[in-house]
């Protein structure tokens, strides 16, 4: 038998991210998997009022800050939230708002320096667990991170691999997704998505008792509910009109090689099981601003789904 947890979409949460890398241990999994979109949204700026003195706005609320210690929690909150906390001063904010150039360099500069943070974190204290660690990034993660992945020692990148997870058991991962109203990083329409998966899934022996972890849940299987959006990307009636926005794509391959289980992420209010033929699939959800982990812990025995539960920490 074997043991997977899985978890998606931390995007940049420090807490989430160590929950995550710990969680191999506390649910006994033998493989822990990452589904996609790692990296957070926005910098916070802390900016230096003169003195002691510091002024932060952390998702609408602004916070008046005195002394390094609280500076420090600041930043410690900041991390858990999923963003990129910068200590700056007024005259470096108005060169910023002056170049909005050398905001995305910024941005791209404490993405990459967090993600190498997480890889010495995992690292450490995956070394001697046995626990293998599988992620694949997601349509949000700019693409500059494969490479700090490919040279962690205990994370490895799945994308587009066949992972062995054991003797009865393949999986194959990909973190694109179709189209979003965000133009992100690794999406792409409909039919060249179902090309990649299809060259992907074909490089399997057995798809059948194969997992497959596909950041986009399949369109229209209850996994992949979202707020509809107006055109200026608002929710639609307070975010209580709700459509399917998933992969029509990601459900072809599913209908058609039925694997043993899916893994999906993406859509955070998504949480939940569904069946689809005879292939379970499941999306854990994502409360990274909340600073919470929702993940699955699945086992696998020779073929057969043994046992799976959702699970909050």
């Amino acid at each position: 038998m074997t043991t997977i947890f899985f978890a998606t979409d931390v995007h940049g949460s420090d807490i989430c991210w160590k929950k995550f890398i710990n969680a191999g241990k506390f649910y006994n999994a033998d493989i822990i998997i990452l589904g996609g979109d790692m990296t957070g949204k926005a910098i916070v700026p802390i900016v230096h009022q003169g003195g002691d003195k510091y002024i932060a706005t952390l998702l609408e609320q602004q916070f008046e800050l005195h002394g390094q210690e609280e500076v420090d929690q600041m930043i410690k909150q900041v991390k858990s939230r999923g963003y990129y906390p910068y200590v700056t001063n007024p005259d470096e904010i108005r060169e910023l708002e002056q170049h909005p150039e050398k905001v995305d360099e910024l941005f791209h500069k404490e993405v990459l320096k967090t993600v190498q943070a997480w890889m010495e974190y995992a690292d450490e204290k995956l070394e001697g667990t046995g626990i293998r660690c599988y992620v694949a990034p997601g349509n949000d993660d700019m693409f500059e991170i494969d490479d700090i992945i490919r040279a962690s020692k205990h994370v490895h990148l799945a994308e587009g691999e066949v992972i062995h997870i054991d003797d009865y058991h393949e999986m194959v991962s990909s973190g694109w997704s179709n189209i979003t109203p965000w133009h992100t990083y690794r999406e792409e329409e409909e039919p060249q998505l179902k090309e990649r998966l299809e060259a992907i899934v074909k490089k399997l022996s057995k798809p059948e008792t194969a997992v497959f972890n596909f950041h986009v849940p399949p369109y229209n299987s209850n996994l992949d509910e979202a707020p509809e959006l107006t055109p200026d990307l608002k929710p639609k009636l307070g975010g209580r009109a709700l459509i399917p926005v998933g992969s029509t794509a990601v459900r072809e391959i599913v209908e058609k090689y039925q694997p043993l289980l899916g893994l999906f992420g993406h859509i955070h209010e998504g949480k939940g099981t569904a069946r689809i033929g005879r292939t379970l699939c499941i999306n854990p959800g994502s409360m990274y601003e909340q600073g919470r982990l929702l993940g699955a812990v699945i086992t696998l025995n020779k073929g057969k789904i043994k046992s799976y539960l959702l699970t909050t920490g």
